[in-house]
């Protein structure tokens, strides 16, 4: 796991480095629950790549793992994340704003996370 800095409102964990084992290890203390849907996900993009003979499903696989933790880790940035993604899916109002802010959430997360 790469260091990161810490302070008053500073990760839970480092962010992990971009390994299955690492990243289950990483969920499974930030976010237990979905511990099953990564592992459901490994065996897809594992099975995936070995019939298309492609390396782009296991890529796919640690991308989405490796922002999904760069975001939860943070529990303020995951529940703003959350709240914008709730706003979305209501319909109650124009998303454009929460959508802006989703997508700054994820290019941000996706730099932490060295993708």
């Amino acid at each position: 796991m790469s260091a990161q800095p810490d302070g008053p409102h500073g990760p839970l964990i480092p962010m992990p480095d971009h390994t299955p084992d690492a990243l289950r290890a990483a969920v499974s203390r930030i976010a237990p629950s979905r511990v099953a849907a990564l592992t459901q996900h490994l065996f897809e993009a594992t099975t995936n790549a070995q019939q298309t003979q492609s390396l782009a499903p296991l890529r796919a696989f640690v991308h989405s793992w490796a922002v999904f933790i760069a975001i939860e880790r943070y529990p303020e940035r995951a529940a703003r994340l959350h709240e914008l993604e709730r706003i979305v899916d209501a319909g109650d109002q124009d998303p454009t704003e929460a959508i802006a802010e989703i997508r700054r959430i994820r290019e941000a997360a996706e730099k932490e996370a060295g993708l």
